[in-house]
């Protein structure tokens, strides 16, 4: 497991994939088909994986957390840089941070919540945290009002946040007054879009953005390390390209819903056997997971 200190330069390498979590029928850890799942990342050249939303972290059993964390740095490769998340209740967030100070990560992401917080609460909690930890925190904007710009400008100032990872939902990407307001103030060097693919281009073309993180790396990482790489070297055309293979699983997971969706897609390719996901979510219909593997199995073979 890579364990040095993150960079812009780390941070422009590779497409940030957020795998699902695999686990046993009875819901404990599988090792054994999430060293797959990576082992399929790493061979299409991904060298950064953030376990966070799609593994469905939010729900984690603190009881179960320091286990995970040992298999993630155990199943990580030599160059492998591997990223947990923690919270999103600043109770949790502190038990974690305890538990975090016995390994190796150099990071690890806040989990947001727009429920009970203000934006001087999330303040609050990422320099306790931080201060816990020992080790400079993952902001992770996914709505208006979380924070504000002024709030991670001092955080950033003050050291305490590694990088951030921007995924509040625009109806025209574009036009995203309060991201051009964050990257004039803090610069874009630590900005990584956070929504996958879709805007993808737009936030790196147009707001400078260093990368992106996705979902759906985890069944195309070859093609999303080229679209990484045609974005990074200008090549526009070639980008819009190959986010357009994306775009019909994309659209299944805003349809029905993210998280679902990926846990199914990467079991129905064949790829690694996800199992059953935990509450507080369900599995997708029976109609959803054929339309989910044909999905899967078209961006796959794309390759």
């Amino acid at each position: 497991m890579n364990t040095a200190e993150i960079t812009p330069q780390t941070l422009a390498e590779s497409v940030i994939a957020v795998p699902p979590l695999a686990r046993n029928t009875d819901r404990s850890l599988n090792a054994n088909e999430n060293q797959k799942l990576i082992r399929h990342m790493e061979a299409g050249g991904v060298s950064t994986l953030l376990y966070g939303g799609n593994a469905i972290l939010y729900h984690v059993a603190l009881s179960e957390y320091a286990a995970l964390l040992e298999m993630l740095a155990s199943l990580a490769g030599e160059n492998t840089l591997m990223i947990p998340s923690v919270g999103p209740a600043f109770g949790t967030m502190l038990d974690q941070a305890a538990i975090l100070r016995e390994f190796d990560f150099p990071t690890a992401m806040i989990l947001p919540t727009r429920d009970i917080v203000t934006v001087q609460g999330v303040a609050a909690a990422v320099r306790c945290f931080v201060e816990s930890f020992g080790k400079p925190a993952v902001l992770y904007i996914k709505n208006d009002g979380y924070v504000d710009v002024p709030t991670v400008k001092s955080l950033m100032d003050d050291g305490l946040i590694s990088w951030i990872k921007y995924a509040v939902v625009r109806d025209d990407t574009s036009n995203d007054p309060f991201l051009r307001e964050l990257a004039d103030t803090v610069g874009t060097e630590r900005i990584v879009s956070g929504i996958g693919e879709q805007p993808a281009i737009v936030h790196l073309r147009d707001f400078g953005l260093q990368c992106f993180t996705s979902g759906c790396v985890c069944v195309a990482p070859k093609q999303s390390m080229d679209m990484l790489h045609a974005l990074k070297s200008g090549n526009f055309e070639s980008a819009e390209r190959i986010r357009e293979t994306f775009k019909p699983l994309e659209d299944l997971r805003n349809a029905i819903n993210p998280i679902r969706v990926l846990h199914t897609a990467v079991a129905a390719a064949g790829i690694a056997q996800t199992g059953p996901i935990i509450p507080l979510l369900t599995e997708v219909s029976a109609a959803d997971r054929e339309r989910i593997q044909q999905a899967a199995e078209q961006l796959l073979a794309s390759a």
